[in-house]
């Protein structure tokens, strides 16, 4: 047997296990894929990559999620697992590698995180935009990391420097918010104070961080713009002052932004210790 029929038989034989296993899984019903791949993730996430601090072992932590893909590349959670920890060390554009395979495999549940990490941890404030408009187009305005794809939205245009862009669109949120909730998220209060704060618009500056300061009493970053607001006013200096310093104080204690990424990255306008 010469050279090109050993070659030709190997293909074949590869080629027909390729079609087998496809065949196996074009048969699935949806239940039996779910099943299938909630045991893979169980295996590779869960009794592996979660046991591995990817801080100090980020190879082993990969490997564990690399063999379950190799048994199913289609599992968005793998790829967006893959992805986390590169963003939390801040080498975002190796982990945007994997969590865009997250969104092309499961774009509904990945497409407004990928928008997220692009805001607060990436940095990329117009790909930011351009992922939550178009999840809110298809999906609707849902919640991501505790706050509306608009807030991110909002967020992204005040880093930007278009501020009436984020007054606008974190007024319209906060209405949304109250219409469904009855109350707004001290977030969307205070980065609206802060659109309204670097526009010049100093008395509605200071109405904004007062709602904020409604939900959250001891928050130092609205204490500490507010304080701004009343300076540029003309406030007596004793009410500037003693507003200041309680604001330091309280950033002092850790009366600060609250979110869970606050640990891995500063957010816009926050105070630094």
């Amino acid at each position: 047997m010469n050279v090109k029929s050993i070659i030709f038989k190997v293909v074949i034989m590869l080629f027909c296990t390729h079609c087998m296993a496809q065949e196996i899984t074009n048969n699935e019903t949806a239940e039996e894929k779910k099943a299938r791949q909630d045991r893979i993730i169980q295996e590779h996430v869960y009794d592996c990559a979660d046991k591995i601090n990817y801080n100090f072992w980020m190879k082993q932590y990969q490997d564990c999620l690399d063999a379950g893909l190799k048994k199913d590349s289609t599992i968005a959670y793998l790829w967006q697992q893959k992805a986390m920890p590169y963003y939390k060390i801040r080498k975002y554009s190796v982990g945007k590698e994997y969590l865009d395979k997250a969104v092309f495999y499961n774009e509904k549940r990945w497409l407004s995180y990928r928008g997220f990490m692009k805001c607060i941890f990436a940095k990329d404030y117009k790909g930011a935009i351009e992922d939550m408009e178009l999840y809110i187009k298809k999906y609707g305005n849902h919640y991501e990391m505790d706050h509306t794809c608009a807030f991110y939205i909002g967020l992204s245009y005040l880093q930007l420097n278009e501020f009436s862009k984020a007054e606008k669109t974190f007024e319209n949120d906060i209405k949304d918010q109250v219409k469904q909730k009855k109350e707004a998220h001290f977030l969307d209060w205070f980065y609206h104070g802060i659109s309204l704060l670097e526009q010049q618009k100093f008395e509605r500056a200071i109405a904004s961080f007062d709602e904020a300061l409604t939900v959250y009493p001891n928050f130092s970053e609205a204490q500490y713009y507010k304080s701004i607001a009343k300076a540029a006013l003309g406030h007596s200096e004793d009410e500037i002052q003693f507003l200041y310093s309680e604001a330091i104080e309280n950033r002092k204690k850790g009366y600060t932004i609250t979110e869970d990424n606050a640990v891995y990255e500063i957010y816009p306008y926050q105070l630094r210790k």
